[in-house]
């Protein structure tokens, strides 16, 4: 298993002029690799593959005698980003998505530099990176594992970051917690409602700050393009981006964390996100409440805290009555769930959480399940 650790950089204003030109020249690399595979096909309808790509690099580095400024394995994982490219390319044309064909990147669109294996070293205080030097780091947790690879990342608001990929090998499973289970129906109206009848609230975090970011990009946009005004002007935007997601993250950490100390089984509905955004009348909510940052962070949390969270269909959730099986259609307007057939009035969703619960412990294993369950 991998698991990924962010840390804050403190780079000095020469280690940035460094970090930044690096940045620069794995982006020309990475354009310059793309035009190489795109030419080779439309020309000699060749498909060019990785390998080939990272050989061409020992004479790039003649005509572009920059480049030896790089750490050798950094070029090489730029050729490999142009390959998992190509490869998601071909599987959005195969699945008959939108395809998007690989950009070209244009200036300070390349953000980020993997080192791979060797290249960089971590103690206590400094991140030591070949051709870069001794960075000061804030090691504010320990890396549990074996460190696979470091990502040097570049925010938009000019922050910088290390991220290490860990492999922490087979994890000892923990016991079983005392048999409690939940059902989680995520909405707008309410952040989740528990089968148990508690809700979260919605904390709408782009909601609070909409106005300020209104108005900041309203500022930029009154800028002349290519300005230093416009530059400065386009950070705080970027701030403003970057204080919500926080937020949003910090939330959804936290939820996460209090549901699998507190039960065995996590029940969600298996939402297709993406596609639910393409009501324009609720993207924005939708987009705000980050529904699918709660699943991913509970799931990542699950194994380290003796739980199991499962994923079931949500077709007619919502519809069906908690009690007797009926399926009683309403809009999304109705916020009560009312069954003519055995009477049950309860709120729609927590009507909803039941019925995930249901369909979540018939989809678990009774070998999976704890004695209680």
């Amino acid at each position: 298993m991998l698991k990924t650790y962010r840390y804050r950089l403190k780079p000095t204003k020469s280690q940035v002029t460094i970090l930044e030109r690096q940045l620069e020249l794995c982006r020309f690399v990475y354009n310059d690799t793309l035009a190489y595979r795109k030419n080779a096909w439309e020309l000699e309808q060749r498909t060019v593959k990785r390998f080939e790509t990272q050989d061409r690099l020992p004479q790039l580095k003649l005509e572009v005698p920059e480049l030896k400024d790089v750490y050798s394995l950094v070029l090489q994982n730029v050729a490999l980003r142009v390959e998992l490219a190509f490869k998601a390319f071909f599987r959005r044309v195969k699945s008959g998505e939108e395809p998007g064909y690989p950009r070209f990147k244009g200036k300070s669109r390349y953000d980020s530099i993997t080192y791979s294996q060797s290249g960089f070293e971590l103690d206590s205080e400094m991140l030591h990176l070949s051709k870069i030097g001794y960075i000061k780091i804030k090691l504010h947790r320990p890396i549990v594992g074996k460190i696979k690879t470091c990502t040097i990342r570049r925010m938009p608001t000019g922050k910088w970051f290390a991220c290490f990929s860990a492999e922490m090998g087979d994890i000892p499973r923990p016991p079983w917690k005392d048999g409690s289970v939940v059902g989680i129906d995520v909405g707008l109206a309410s952040f989740a409602t528990l089968s148990n009848g508690e809700k979260i609230d919605n904390p709408r975090f782009f909601r609070e700050d909409e106005l300020a970011l209104a108005k900041a990009q309203s500022k930029r946009d009154k800028l002349p393009k290519g300005s230093s005004l416009r530059r400065k002007a386009s950070k705080v935007v970027a701030r403003i981006h970057e204080r919500i997601g926080d937020k949003r993250t910090d939330f959804s950490n936290q939820v996460s964390r209090q549901l699998v100390n507190r039960f065995g089984v996590i029940v969600f509905e298996d939402l297709d996100i993406q596609n639910m955004l393409k009501n324009h009348h609720l993207a924005k909510s939708i987009s705000d409440v980050a529904w699918g940052m709660l699943v991913k962070a509970t799931e990542s949390k699950a194994e380290y805290a003796g739980s199991k969270v499962v994923l079931v269909d949500p077709k007619y959730t919502s519809q069906m009555c908690s009690r007797c099986g009926m399926i009683v259609k309403k809009d999304l307007s109705e916020r009560i769930h009312s069954c003519s057939e055995c009477g049950l009035t309860m709120d729609r969703d927590l009507n909803a959480a039941i019925n995930i619960l249901r369909l979540g412990m018939q989809s678990v294993r009774k070998s999976d399940r704890s004695p209680v369950l």
